[in-house]
């Protein structure tokens, strides 16, 4: 059950700062490499909602299926993707960590492929898909999952505190 609101107050302080955040964000970083290191981190998490959100999203920015099926078993799908974007995968999972585990060279790498304004965008984008999916799981909005129309990307049914696709079904769809 969730413990807080789930429809914030839309004052004129969160209307500016979300048109703010659309002009200045997204810029920089290539939309598919975001969508593999937020399925990543989703992945390490362990919200099957939030990998089914995450996977909607990358395939409308057209990141291809198969790669965004495969994230959560990327290292053993290698094939499927480019050394940068398993850099970036390994990168978002090593951000993930409880404590941190990202190696001078991991940086080092990314910030030679991407130069520095994208590699700080994706430390950013993975950051906030932390705190994001952290903050849902002590909020108790375990359920996040775009259902049937509900635009808010919260489930219809709040009773539930867990997802309602266990990560076996959304695995073997693979």
């Amino acid at each position: 059950m969730a413990r807080i609101p789930l429809t914030p107050p839309r004052t004129v302080l969160l209307r500016v700062g979300e048109w703010y955040s659309r002009r200045v964000y997204n810029q920089v970083l290539d939309p598919a490499l975001r969508s593999l290191a937020v399925l990543a981190v989703e992945a390490r998490v362990g919200c099957s909602c939030c990998l089914d959100a995450a996977r909607r999203a990358g395939h409308e920015k057209g990141v291809p299926t198969v790669k965004l099926r495969n994230v959560p078993f990327w290292r053993d799908r290698t094939d499927l993707y480019t050394d940068l974007e398993l850099l970036v995968m390994e990168y978002a999972e090593a951000m993930t960590e409880t404590v941190p585990a990202v190696t001078e060279e991991m940086a080092q790498c990314l910030l030679a492929d991407l130069g520095e304004a994208a590699f700080v965008e994706l430390t950013a984008v993975i950051g906030v898909q932390n705190l994001r999916s952290r903050t849902d799981t002590v909020f108790g909005l375990l359920g996040r999952s775009l259902h049937r129309g509900n635009r808010k990307g919260h489930c219809r049914d709040h009773r539930r505190d867990r997802c309602r696709i266990p990560i076996g079904r959304v695995v073997s769809q693979a």
